[in-house]
């Protein structure tokens, strides 16, 4: 955990921001997998660690704006369950290292809420996204689980996307941990990378490495052979000479931060020359982007300068022709790259996207329609403290390519006679994490290896 004053400063910094009435922390219980005893791997709730750094289910929390009152409700461990768990120290031994001494039991949450709502005060919530939370707020607030994404606070939600956004010195220290322990799964993919193995096999040892820090990992391990599937989590196949494997993955610390990264590597000892010209495709996107990254330029600047990088190289290559700006105005790079550059990292691999990309990428403004950049979840101007992945890639979806085809959209941009070579080709991406500084930016973690000669010198 962080330092008491750690906590006390952000929850201090939080009731500056709001006006008055109740701020409500949902914290997460332990969600079952197949009967009530066998659960999956607990995980906190993002913004109620971010706050009160309690990492155990069972706990709700309160912060009252107008009287300054901080309160955890949760309850003391019965000897039933301390017989399995062991002796715990009780909540308020817990609750003080966190600098939090009013600590209630969970049963007088409800009464609070009720006399609160008497009064008319207003009660801000955060968008749940779990259902055991949906009946929770059903039942304190009188809120049906159907409304309950029309009556979130917006102010809220903004007072606390604005906050996590900008991460302090001591965040960026334990991100640079999540990403080093990243760095070392991707490594270890590159070494043991060969003909025969299965996928899941890749994906137990990239695991393993994150377990053996003390953590876990950050999102589902996406190792795969099909890259053009771009959150495939089948990990069924064998590897054979002449595939390309791409691994998606990351970690995260014991205190949750996490790390987020990609890498393409050759199953045979070097890429072909087919996947050299590709891959450097999505390099040169990768080296465009990360140039661009500086205070103030808003990203989807950077993911457009990506977007016009591939566009370059795809017509160099044959793939596409015509104007540039013009290919790029009407999404025609979407084809090869559909979705977005990056996205925010913190606590959540896609930092506060429970809170709504809207408010989080986008400061409350309205999102984009178009194919590919709708997808874009960050788009606004950057500022110092902010982390966010790099990730452009290059893929071949052979559904894609035949609907627009069929229906030629775009097709003044594309010579699909190429194209359609190129159809079982797969997918390329590389994918680094940065914080943004007051003058640039700054890599977090070791550096991996990126050009095709160095991935390729891990395999020898």
């Amino acid at each position: 955990m962080f330092t008491q004053e750690t906590y006390q400063k952000r929850r201090a910094a939080l009731k500056n921001e709001m006006s008055s009435g109740i701020c409500l922390f949902c914290g997460n219980n332990e969600s079952p997998m197949n009967y009530p005893d066998n659960t999956y791997h607990f995980r906190q709730d993002s913004t109620f660690l971010y706050y009160f750094g309690m990492d155990y289910p069972g706990l709700h929390a309160a912060i009252d704006i107008d009287s300054g009152e901080e309160i955890l409700f949760g309850d003391d461990l019965t000897i039933d369950s301390i017989v399995w768990m062991g002796a715990q120290p009780t909540l308020a031994e817990r609750a003080v290292n966190y600098g939090i001494t009013d600590v209630r039991p969970l049963a007088k949450l409800n009464k609070m809420l009720e006399e609160a709502q008497n009064k008319g005060r207003k009660i801000h919530y955060l968008p749940p996204y779990r259902h055991d939370n949906n009946i929770q707020l059903f039942k304190w607030l009188g809120i049906h689980p159907d409304e309950l994404a029309n009556q979130v606070s917006k102010e809220f939600i903004t007072a606390v996307v604005e906050q996590r956004a900008i991460k302090s010195a001591e965040e960026i220290t334990e991100i640079h941990k999540a990403v080093d322990i990243t760095a070392e799964m991707h490594l270890e993919a590159m070494r043991i990378v060969r003909p025969g193995m299965t996928e899941a096999q890749v994906a137990a040892r990239v695991h393993e490495i994150a377990l053996a820090a003390n953590g876990n990992i950050s999102f589902p391990i996406i190792a795969t052979i099909n890259g053009q599937t771009l959150h495939n989590h089948y990990h069924g196949n064998t590897l054979k000479e002449g595939d390309l494997f791409l691994l998606d993955c990351g970690a995260e610390t014991p205190l949750h931060y996490a790390g987020d990264m990609s890498s393409t590597i050759p199953v045979s000892k070097k890429f072909t020359e087919r996947q050299k010209e590709i891959y450097h495709v999505a390099l040169n996107a990768h080296e465009s982007a990360i140039a661009a990254l500086k205070p103030g330029v808003p990203f989807k600047e950077v993911h457009l300068s990506a977007a016009r990088s591939i566009i370059n190289d795809m017509k160099a290559l044959g793939f596409m022709k015509g104007d540039t700006e013009e290919a790029l105005a009407a999404g025609a790079h979407a084809l090869f790259f559909p979705c977005g550059l990056g996205h925010m990292m913190g606590l959540d691999v896609h930092d506060m996207e429970d809170l709504g990309e809207v408010y989080v990428g986008y400061e409350g403004k309205a999102k984009s329609t178009q194919f590919g950049l709708k997808s874009l979840r960050l788009a606004r101007p950057l500022k110092p403290g902010f982390v966010l992945t790099i990730e452009p890639g290059v893929y071949f979806i052979p559904e894609l390519i035949d609907m627009w085809k069929t229906q030629g959209h775009n097709a003044a941009f594309y010579n699909f006679d190429k194209i359609e070579q190129y159809k079982d080709f797969g997918g390329i991406r590389n994918e680094e994490d940065f914080v943004i500084t007051d003058d640039g930016y700054e890599l977090l973690g070791k550096p991996i290896p990126k050009r095709p000669e160095d991935v390729e010198a891990m395999k020898q």
